[in-house]
């Protein structure tokens, strides 16, 4: 017990803040400079689940895969790229960096619409066959949907 009494009063007295020597010179504390902060994610998947949920009728499915690209008002744009997989009636999204399918530019418009479709090659050829015309294109539409409600 000793033994312990004495270890404390050592580890006690080492640790106790000690006062500057007179005429030591006073240093002023370092800053640390912070890492900063991660950017935020683009979107949650639950974000993007609810609005397929709404929209995702008009997506073309091709072997159950789909691309699509959802408007983000933080870069002003559709910017936000997924793939969707549906297996067995359940729908799964996984995030890519950009897409790889052609834009849907047919059909009637709707402003309103954050999402952007995608389509094959061999699907837009098929359709191009009918001798039916598309809208004027851009890569991907930049005009933002009404904010609703």
């Amino acid at each position: 017990m000793t033994g312990f009494l004495l270890g404390a009063a050592c580890v006690y007295a080492y640790l106790r803040p000690r006062p500057a020597p007179a005429g030591a010179p006073t240093v002023a504390p370092v800053a640390v400079a912070q890492a900063p902060a991660p950017p935020a994610p683009a979107r949650t998947l639950s974000t993007v689940e609810a609005v397929f949920a709404e929209w995702g009728e008009r997506a073309s499915w091709t072997g159950n895969v789909t691309e699509i690209a959802l408007w983000s008002s933080a870069a002003g744009a559709f910017a936000d790229f997924y793939e969707v997989r549906r297996v067995g009636g359940q729908l799964y999204f996984r995030s890519i960096p950009a897409l790889t399918r052609r834009v849907i530019r047919r059909g009637k418009e709707d402003p309103s619409c954050p999402l952007v479709f995608t389509e094959t090659e061999a699907e837009y050829r098929e359709w191009l066959q009918h001798g039916r015309t598309e809208r004027p294109a851009d890569d991907v539409p930049v005009k933002p949907p009404p904010a609703t409600r």
